[in-house]
């Protein structure tokens, strides 16, 4: 008799261990992996549609491509997970599996921040980078201020790498010199885990005379008067483009998974306090960002977890590793090679900033839509 795994959400770290299951455990497990949304996008696709590379057509990669043997794609929502008995409700079935692996990501809470929803844009959804496109086409020049609303938040280096692209953009559009630009952080600096690599963006921000406030957090916008709030003062922009605050799903919520606002789980096995349920990717806890490789890193350590399950023997990947890329623009692309379990403390040395690391960018992206998708 074969196993039952059930996979919630089909991002980085479900379609990673829905693929690793399939390989190891071929004949041995039956894998549902299950998504509200019928295509995956990767992260770095929302830039290309921000600045009109690709449209959100292009980005799209439809779930029923999935090829996977001994894997079946489902679209479906997820209402109700009771962990006590690995019983799991969806909008169209209700499913007992023997394991279940929670990766539902993080979602967006735009109400979180006083007037965003009404006056301000984000690029961390599809739509809201096509609206966002659109008007920065019609932008005419001015103050831009570009902030992260709260932590923790997907992908640390994607606000540096929207506002270093997007001088670029008013360079060529020939408004740069009329324009300001602010990023502002309630961090320390832009990647806390690099050094190299913080300060590598931080130089390239000066250098193109992009204002940087660290530390800070804006409490609101007034889209009225088209200022931001900071704690004691206010600030005018034009346009104000924001990293939404991050909130885990509250199906999880419901379900008693969520701890201090994201899922607890053991950071060495990711399982929850609940035999069989492993929690991966942006909705858990691990102390480590929340970024897709690393999503992936935790889908072979819970691969490892299922397979000493099913076998009696075997191993643990450690996990905690990934690579990020990082778009400075002018064509330069930089590395990120992060193992936050290394002897003596995280690494993550910066390689480049270099046009190579463009093209491997892309590989990257190629070589893992040909395994989660066989396209």
């Amino acid at each position: 008799m074969t196993t039952t795994v059930m996979v919630l959400g089909a991002g980085f770290g479900g379609l990673e261990l829905a693929s690793t299951l399939s390989e190891r455990l071929a004949g041995e497990v039956d894998v549902t992996l299950v998504d509200q949304h019928d295509a995956f996008v990767f992260g770095f696709s929302k830039l290309e549609v921000l600045f009109g590379h690709q449209n959100a057509e292009q980005v799209r990669i439809l779930y029923s491509e999935i090829r996977t043997p001994g894997v079946e794609f489902r679209q479906e929502r997820v209402l109700a997970i009771d962990p006590r008995t690995r019983h799991v409700v969806t909008d169209a079935a209700v499913y007992d599996p023997d394991f279940v692996v929670v990766a539902l990501g993080a979602d967006y809470d735009f109400a979180a921040t006083p007037g965003f929803a009404e006056g301000g844009f984000e690029y961390y959804t599809v739509a809201g980078a096509e609206r966002l496109r659109d008007e920065l086409a019609a932008f005419r020049g001015g103050r831009v201020m570009l902030a992260v609303l709260s932590i923790p938040f997907k992908c640390p280096p994607a606000p540096y790498e929207a506002i270093l692209l997007l001088h670029d953009r008013l360079v060529a559009r020939g408004i740069r010199e009329g324009s300001n630009l602010h990023l502002v952080s309630p961090q320390p600096s832009p990647i806390p885990v690099s050094p190299q690599a913080s300060a590598a963006l931080e130089r390239a921000m000066a250098e193109r005379g992009i204002g940087y406030t660290k530390r800070h957090r804006i409490h609101g916008i007034d889209p009225d008067a088209r200022v931001a709030q900071f704690k004691d003062h206010d600030e005018p922009y034009d346009l104000f483009i924001g990293i939404p605050t991050h909130r885990v799903p509250d199906v999880l919520v419901e379900a008693g998974l969520a701890r201090d606002g994201w899922v607890a789980v053991d950071p060495v096995t990711l399982q929850t306090p609940y035999a069989g349920v492993y929690a991966i990717g942006d909705c858990a806890e691990t102390g480590i960002p929340k970024a897709g490789t690393f999503a992936e890193s935790a889908a072979h350590v819970v691969a490892d977890g299922i397979v000493r399950s099913i076998r009696g023997a075997g191993g643990l990947a450690s996990g905690g590793t990934g690579l990020c890329y990082l778009e400075f623009g002018h064509g330069d692309v930089g590395r990120v090679d992060v193992d936050f379990h290394a002897d003596g403390g995280p690494t993550a040395p910066l390689l480049g900033p270099s046009p190579a690391y463009a093209d491997e960018k892309a590989e990257f992206g190629a070589v893992r839509r040909a395994r989660w998708f066989g396209a």
